[in-house]
């Protein structure tokens, strides 16, 4: 055994000894490779902060959006890059010893998953090709690396400037050199169906050695000279002397320029201390997870729960710098911006990159409002950047693009559930002003799934006119999603929960104009058949018609599964099905049959459509029907909303392995919210979008949950809820008392919530009533 190689072993030894002690923290607990077997580009995180810019973990798999960046089955890693993303990747690079462009472009090496670590905030593997022991960690907006070379030849650094990777080309790009350790460049992200414009991405690199040669490529030949790194297949290969086993390397992005990526790791990161770093990680992330304590229950459960938590805060990402500097793509023009800054000279708040939220009624409306309200209250005001910047509150933004991803005005709900629950650091004449807009002609509701160019894939003007959105909608297709009766459905919810903020803004008028969009609903049930059911233009039902067709009028769902989509007048819902009892028999028969197929379309969302998994009533691995447990509730039925959300909990989101975990698809921490809040028994039908909004109580898994409740925000201190004989068994609640007062029904008003105080639930087992 060489020297190098023995330095490596003890490395590997010491840290697989220190990370299989007993969990002491709840960075300890999550296991981030939870269904990493079925990851998309952004699914899967390691070496990042909350909500950071950089993402930095290692890519298996590198061509489009699904099924690419690490996926645990895959045996070769491609590189490691910095930015996983909604629609946006880059920064590539990869350790190589000895490597020679004359010979290959063949970079990727074997890892195996038995020297590798992998916690938030930290990734370490190995690298078999080039024996290279790989250490990755994080600020918001630089990537830190740590190598440990064994070989005795020649070190090296692969930095990819143009390739495919993730969800987009990386079309071209450019570096050049500042001094022999540093460097500044910039890739561009090629448009995509999704992401209309190119965007760009600046870097900045140093190490802590000096570069002694470079060799890069182009397109058409290998070459010594930075000016002609560039274009779709390009990159460069640092080397350096082999004076010292370690090499050190940060990487500082932006959207904005190379000299902000410099300003942004200068400001985070000035010096050399990896373990500093890496413990920093950690204390941010444990500050973030700790505000939920859990206590009782399985050690696998509690592991799970904070996989969720942290799940729940990943995948939307900081795309401004420090100083507040960012780039406004919503023209289609680089235009560099500023967000205003407080009396310190400091941001009043970030900028951010999003997925969609559609769904987020169910799961980050609840849990961040009420968690982390500082975060919900930067979303917001980011939204109204994009409003200022281009004319739209967005639903799903990318790097300063609008992506118009999937449908209707998904952040109504999130911005006036925050309105309602008191945070209110924002402008809220001006989010009203742009809400407004999105509901009316030429808004961003009247846009189907990235529908850049037109206004006629929402079928809004038939939603106005007819009360419905038709299937098909005749003028043809401009963009994806184009399901009439979902569409109907969302857009029914959705102009109720702005009817509540007019109410509140004392609109009286659009109040009236909201409520009355509110009960359109009601123009896609079909009371025959006793399904929601696709009407042509004409208002004529679609004939013949099967309510577990897949995509035949409903957004990634099914008539059955769309039908409940009424989370704001169940109530007049149960009286179309003929009362409450018939609702909740044909809701509880729909669970039975879902059951036996696990709840779920199949174990991932590639399989929702398989004609083997599709024609399931219930599916909890996408969003259309998360929040059908909870109807239960809402219709008198607790009990069967106890017995339904357990099982689901049991049998969807108890998993811990890389083969599954949430059985569909996890759009950017949405599942990992909604198991959170399963887990923890409150929910929120309608969104938390009512003025003093209430929590339905569900059934806890644990003992103990402590609700850390932030003091900027809330004066309660912590919400405590304890369960009182709660055994695998007793998943019933059988009593319940807040502050000492028996509740009548299982609710609480959020007010309540934040005075804070203690919830004590007794528990026992569920009546043999469904």
């Amino acid at each position: 055994m060489n020297i190098r190689h023995g330095i490596t072993f003890v490395l590997v030894l010491c840290s697989t000894f220190l990370f299989a002690q007993k969990p002491t923290s709840p960075v300890d607990l999550v296991y981030p490779l939870a269904d990493s077997k079925n990851s998309r580009w952004f699914f899967f995180n390691s070496a990042s902060r909350p909500f950071g810019m950089v993402n930095l973990s290692p890519d298996t798999d590198v061509e489009g959006a699904w099924g690419s960046g690490y996926r645990y089955e895959s045996d070769s890693i491609k590189g490691f890059s910095h930015i996983h993303a909604w629609q946006l990747s880059g920064i590539s690079v990869m350790p190589l010893v000895d490597f020679s462009l004359s010979d290959s472009r063949d970079f990727g090496s074997p890892f195996n998953h038995s020297k590798e670590i992998v916690k938030p905030g930290y990734h370490q593997v190995y690298l078999d090709r080039y024996r290279v022991q790989v250490e990755l960690t994080s600020t918001l907006r630089t990537g830190f690396h740590r190598y440990h070379f064994e070989e005795e030849g020649k070190q090296q650094v692969l930095l990819r400037i143009g390739s495919m990777l993730g969800p987009s080309a990386i079309i071209d790009g450019s570096i050049k050199q500042s001094s022999s350790m540093a460097f500044q460049g910039h890739i561009i992200n090629g448009s995509t169906s999704r992401r209309p414009f190119e965007t760009p991405v600046f870097f900045a690199i140093k190490f802590n050695r000096a570069v002694q040669d470079m060799e890069g490529w182009n397109p058409n030949e290998v070459t010594p000279n930075l000016a002609e790194i560039k274009g779709s297949d390009s990159g460069l290969i640092f080397s350096f002397d082999n004076s010292s086993s370690e090499l050190l390397m940060k990487i500082g992005i932006s959207y904005v320029s190379a000299e902000q990526a410099l300003l942004n790791m200068d400001t985070e990161l000035n010096h050399w201390d990896f373990e500093k770093v890496k413990n920093e990680s950690f204390e941010e992330w444990n500050s973030y997870l700790s505000r939920i304590k859990v206590s009782g229950g399985s050690e696998k459960s509690q592991k799970r729960f904070y996989t969720d938590l942290w799940h729940a805060l990943q995948g939307r990402r900081t795309i401004s710098d420090v100083d507040g500097k960012y780039a406004d793509m919503t023209s289609g023009k680089h235009l560099v911006k500023q967000i205003p800054l407080d009396n310190a000279g400091k941001p009043k708040h970030r900028h951010f990159n999003s997925d969609s939220f559609w769904g987020a009624q169910w799961t980050i409306n609840t849990l961040w409002h009420l968690v982390y309200p500082e975060i919900t209250e930067e979303f917001v005001n980011s939204m109204l950047l994009y409003y200022q910047d281009g004319g739209l509150i967005p639903r799903g933004p990318s790097g300063g693009n609008y992506t118009y991803v999937m449908t209707g005005a998904s952040s109504t709900p999130f911005i006036v559930s925050a309105y309602q629950k008191g945070i209110r650091g924002f402008d809220i004449q001006m989010a009203y002003e742009g809400l407004l807009k999105n509901h009316r002609s030429g808004g961003i509701m009247e846009k189907a799934g990235y529908e850049h160019n037109t206004l006629l894939g929402g079928g809004f003007q038939y939603y106005l006119k007819n009360g419905f959105v038709p299937w098909p909608i005749p003028e043809g297709r401009f963009g994806a999603h184009q399901d009439g009766p979902s569409l109907t459905l969302e857009y029914a919810y959705q102009d109720w929960t702005l009817a509540q903020l007019a109410k509140q803004m004392g609109d009286s008028e659009a109040y009236s104009e909201f409520m009355e969009r509110a009960r359109y609903y009601q123009n896609v049930y079909d009371s025959e058949t006793g399904w929601m059911r696709p009407r042509n233009v004409s208002g004529e039902w679609k004939t013949p018609f099967d309510p577990y067709q897949y995509n035949a009028g409903f957004n990634e769902a099914n008539g059955s599964q769309a039908t409940w989509f009424v989370p704001h007048d169940l109530d007049g819902l149960a009286e179309l099905m003929g009362g409450k009892e018939k609702a909740i028999d044909r809701l509880n028969e729909s669970f039975i049959t879902s059951e036996k197929q696990g709840f779920t379309s199949g174990t991932s969302h590639s399989q929702e459509a398989h004609p083997e998994y599709r024609r399931i009533p219930i599916n909890y691995g996408n969003q259309p029907s998360i929040q059908t447990a909870f109807i239960f509730q809402k219709l008198g039925r607790p009990d069967l909303t106890h017995f339904w959300t357990r099982a689901i909990v049991d049998r969807v989101y108890s998993e811990l392995s890389p083969n599954s975990g949430y059985n569909g698809d996890e759009d950017q921490g949405l599942m990992g919210s909604l198991a959170v809040l399963m887990k923890v028994g409150l929910f929120q039908m309608n969104g938390g979008t009512e003025e003093n909004p209430s929590y339905q109580i569900g059934s806890p898994i644990f003992d103990e949950i402590s609700i850390q409740l932030n003091p900027n925000y809330y004066p309660g201190g912590n919400f405590i809820i304890k369960t009182l004989n709660n055994q695998p068994d007793n998943i019933h609640v059988k009593s319940a008392e807040f502050n000492g007062e028996g509740l009548n029904q299982l609710e609480l008003r959020h007010q309540q919530i934040i005075s804070g105080g203690e919830l004590v639930l007794e528990m026992s087992p569920t009546p043999n009533q469904r």
